[in-house]
C-alpha cells in the first residue's frame, strides 16, 4: 500500500518522515516520485496541484493537513473519496490564543502604548473599557470558533456567535442564518471571522458587512479580526472602511495573495497588525498521529473522523 504525499509551501521531506516512521511498512511518495498509480491508496494534501489526484483507481480516502479544505475543494478533478480534515486540540487551542490575543490588544490599545513607548511619551488613561463592556461576534461557529467563543467569555468578554446553519452552543447567544446577521453585526464591536471558506462566504467580509457592525461601542469604533481565510474578506474594502472610519482598526493573519505583497497598503496602514497565516500553526507530529489513527480506523472498519461534507464544503 502506497500513500502519496501532495504538498504545496510546506517540507516535504519532514512530512515523508514521518509518515514513515508512524506508518512502517508503507511506502510513501512524493509528486514527482516513480510510483505505481494503482498501488496510492491514501493521498495527505495541503494546497495540491489540480489533478494531482486523477488516475489513482484504487484511492480510498484523501486527508487534509490542515483545518481547511477550500484548496481540495477547487479541484476540478478531485476523485470521489472520503475527505477528512484536521481537528487537533493543539490547533484548536493555538487559534483562540490567537483570538483572545488580539481581542485583549485592541481592548487594551496596545499598539497606541507600542507608539508611545517608541516616542517616549509617558500618557496614563484611565478610562479603558473593560472586557464585560466590549461585544465581540464570532463569525463561524465550527471547533474552532466555538472554543475562540468560550475562551473570550472566559476573559469577560460580551460573546456571540452567528453560524450559516444552526448551532447548540450552551450559555452562548447564537445567531443564524440570513434572517439573523443584521442583528448579530448590530451588536458587533469586535467582529472575529473563522467561518470556512466556500463558495457561499467567498468575500462574506466586505464594506456592507463592516458598515453593519455596531456603532457607540465602548471602543470607539468596530474592529475586525480575521483569522479564516483570506478568500473571506475583500482587501480594498477593508481598506476603505478603516480609511473612512467604518472600521476603526484590523488584524489579519490571512489575505487574498499569500506570501501578502511588498507593495500592499496593509504593511504600513497605522490601524493594522498584519501576522504571516500564523494564527494556528498545525504541530506535524500531531497531525501525522492524526492520519495514522484516521487510516488505522479505516482499515478496521470504523468510520472515518471529521469527514467533509462536499455540498457544504467543508
Amino acid at each position: 500500500m502506497t500513500i502519496l504525499v501532495a504538498l504545496t509551501g510546506w517540507h516535504v521531506d519532514s512530512w515523508v518522515e514521518r509518515l514513515e516512521r508512524l506508518l512502517p511498512g508503507r511506502r510513501v511518495v512524493r509528486l514527482g516520485d516513480a510510483y505505481d498509480p494503482a498501488a496510492v491508496t491514501y493521498a495527505v494534501a495541503w494546497k495540491h496541484p489540480p489533478g494531482a489526484f486523477r488516475g489513482l483507481p484504487n484511492l480510498k480516502a484523501i486527508f487534509s493537513l490542515g483545518a481547511g479544505v477550500d484548496h481540495l475543494m477547487g479541484d476540478p478533478d478531485l476523485p470521489d473519496v472520503p475527505i477528512t480534515r484536521v481537528v487537533d486540540d493543539d490547533l484548536t487551542n493555538r487559534m483562540s490564543e490567537y483570538v483572545v490575543l488580539h481581542c485583549l490588544m485592541h481592548l487594551r490599545q496596545q499598539r497606541r502604548y507600542d507608539a508611545q513607548q517608541r516616542a517616549h511619551m509617558w500618557e496614563d488613561d484611565r478610562h479603558q473599557p473593560a472586557a464585560r463592556d466590549v461585544r465581540v461576534g464570532v463569525m463561524g461557529l465550527g471547533v474552532l470558533g466555538q472554543d475562540a467563543a468560550r475562551k473570550l467569555a472566559v476573559m469577560g468578554f460580551d460573546v456571540a456567535g452567528w453560524s450559516r446553519t444552526p448551532k447548540d452552543c450552551p450559555g452562548l447567544q447564537v445567531f443564524t442564518g440570513e434572517a439573523e446577521r443584521a442583528a448579530f453585526l448590530a451588536r458587533t464591536d469586535i467582529l472575529v471571522l473563522l467561518l470556512p471558506l466556500t463558495p457561499e462566504t467567498h468575500g462574506i467580509a466586505n464594506y456592507a458587512l463592516f458598515k453593519g457592525l455596531a456603532r457607540g461601542g465602548r471602543l470607539g469604533g468596530p474592529v475586525f479580526v480575521n483569522a479564516g481565510r483570506g478568500g473571506l474578506q475583500v482587501e480594498e474594502d477593508i481598506l476603505r472602511a478603516l480609511d473612512d472610519g467604518t472600521l476603526m482598526a484590523a488584524s489579519l493573519d490571512v489575505f487574498e495573495t499569500e506570501p501578502l505583497p511588498d507593495s500592499s497598503r496593509f504593511w504600513d496602514h497605522p490601524s493594522v497588525i498584519v501576522t504571516p497565516h500564523n494564527a494556528a500553526m498545525s504541530d506535524p507530529d500531531s497531525i501525522i498521529r492524526l492520519v495514522a489513527r484516521q487510516i488505522a480506523r479505516f482499515e478496521a472498519g470504523e468510520p472515518l473522523e471529521h469527514l467533509v461534507d462536499r455540498q457544504r464544503g467543508y
